[in-house]
């Protein structure tokens, strides 16, 4: 089937949002206030039980914004969050996510299950609340230090998650702040277009799947050191030695090919990148900031 190939336009200029994009599906939300503050906390969770009716989980440390390793009656365990994705080791924000989880989860903490149990990892999926009620997986995104991303099928909470992340894109905390990674990108705006679907198997076709910058403004934009994800932790892709001239495009396929001025490719073996089902595509400078987001529907 040929999918619909979904577009927008984002434009970041010094000290202003970077620009999330809505997909053909969905409205953009409202524009921020210069000033925006951190959205407020989210309530307690009504799907909680009352604290008597489970087990308190001591934390022993924290491995990353999204992983910690607890301790309890039913013995050791390492929890992978549910619903969110913190930055990885190395990137921007990765230092912040974890200090902030470490905050969160300094207590005795409540873990939650959705419908899968333990991940490809050995993990434990649990949605980590405090006695009071406080997500925390919640509240990292609240705060910016995590995005909301469906897990199928595990998503009871992400609504939840979805309406706290637009709070906080619209406050531009966190990554989601023009410079939160250092100085922000200057005058730069990049339409772009993907292609999640391709025909066939996406495994198998890994170059009918693409992503296609184009340069709509006035002013010539250096790509170089600039950053493509995914909602993923393992996905990223970095341009090297390419300038992107006014209205010029450069389309990035999945799999192998020989680069060039117009067409890069990612050489992903193995898999597709874009989920069909959904996901989102992150620009970013040479500093981690983003520049482009672009959410999509399947």
């Amino acid at each position: 089937m040929m999918p619909i190939a979904s577009s927008c336009r984002s434009r970041s200029s010094m000290g202003s949002m970077p620009r999330v994009c809505a997909s053909e599906a969905s409205a953009p939300g409202p524009e921020p206030e210069p000033d925006a503050v951190l959205p407020s906390a989210p309530p307690p969770t009504s799907a909680s039980p009352s604290v008597s009716d489970v087990a308190m989980w001591s934390v022993v440390s924290i491995v990353d914004g999204d992983t910690l390793e607890v301790s309890g009656a039913e013995g050791d365990m390492t929890v992978r969050l549910i619903g969110v994705n913190a930055p990885e080791d190395g990137e921007c924000l990765a230092d912040e996510a974890a200090a902030a989880l470490r905050e969160l989860a300094a207590g005795p903490v409540v873990l939650l299950s959705d419908e899968t149990d333990i991940d490809q990892y050995g993990r434990a999926l649990r949605y980590v609340e405090t006695p009071e009620g406080l997500d925390v997986g919640g509240e990292l995104v609240r705060r910016g230090l995590a995005i909301s991303r469906r897990y199928e099928p595990d998503t009871g909470r992400n609504d939840l998650y979805d309406a706290l992340q637009a709070d906080a894109v619209a406050a531009g905390v966190g990554t989601w702040a023009p410079d939160a990674c250092g100085p922000a990108a200057d005058q730069v705006s990049i339409e772009v277009d993907v292609r999640h679907d391709a025909a066939g198997d996406d495994n198998e076709n890994l170059n009918d799947e693409w992503v296609r910058f184009t340069n709509t403004g006035g002013s010539a934009v250096d790509l170089d050191g600039w950053t493509v994800a995914d909602e993923s932790a393992s996905h990223r892709y970095t341009f090297g030695g390419l300038a992107l001239a006014p209205a010029a495009s450069v389309t990035l396929f999945t799999g192998c090919g020989t680069d060039s001025k117009t067409e890069r490719y990612w050489c992903n073996t193995g898999s597709a990148v874009w989920n069909n089902a959904g996901d989102t595509v992150f620009l970013r400078d040479p500093n981690g900031n983003n520049v482009v987001v672009h959410p999509y529907d399947g």
